[in-house]
């Protein structure tokens, strides 16, 4: 039976905030039940188990980014969308460094089928791109391309790897002026 107070809901967002305050790695259904004070069977009656707990997690958390996402882009187009998404990304990933790990995990291809925030994120991030007047494969290509850049530069700069003097906020405006000049002049396929 399952314990009073307990949810699937309540259990994914306490997960989500331990990601946060230990590391995604750290987030386990033991230091989850510690966390509730209660046995990890406790738990099995939401979740079914540490890799449903993560993807769960995972899920959670790019819902939660996409909505920031979407919120910046909302009425942009061109290099103005193109900033405020990158700027929101950067936000959430350094602002949740546990949730964002979570956002950068294999998830079983069948639940990104069910998972709205998932087939979210391919249309914002599509539409964006579009006003490149990117049309597949190119699409997928520029895609690859913004998520490994944005990806990189966060994780290099959340494990303090930018030693040199110049402001890392002015190195990210650059990135993304670099960016916009590869999508204005993509080489598309023919």
């Amino acid at each position: 039976m399952p314990r009073a107070g307990l949810t699937a809901d309540r259990l994914v967002a306490a997960a989500a905030d331990l990601a946060d305050e230990v590391g995604f790695d750290g987030v386990t259904v033991s230091a989850l039940a510690r966390r509730f004070g209660v046995k990890d069977a406790s738990l099995y009656s939401h979740v079914r188990g540490l890799k449903d707990l993560r993807t769960r997690v995972a899920l959670l958390a790019g819902g939660e980014m996409i909505d920031r996402i979407a919120a910046a882009v909302a009425g942009r187009a061109g290099k103005d969308a193109l900033a405020a998404f990158a700027d929101a990304y950067r936000e959430y990933a350094l602002a949740h460094p546990g949730r964002y790990a979570a956002t950068q995990i294999p998830v079983d291809q069948d639940l990104v089928a069910d998972a709205p925030a998932l087939r979210r994120t391919a249309e914002i991030t599509y539409g964006m791109l579009r006003a490149y007047g990117l049309e597949e494969p190119d699409l997928t290509d520029a895609v690859r391309l913004l998520r490994s850049t944005f990806h990189g530069y966060c994780a290099l700069e959340a494990g303090g790897g930018f030693g040199a003097p110049r402001d890392v906020r002015r190195s990210w405006d650059k990135a993304i002026d670099a960016l916009h000049i590869a999508l204005t002049h993509w080489p598309r396929e023919t």
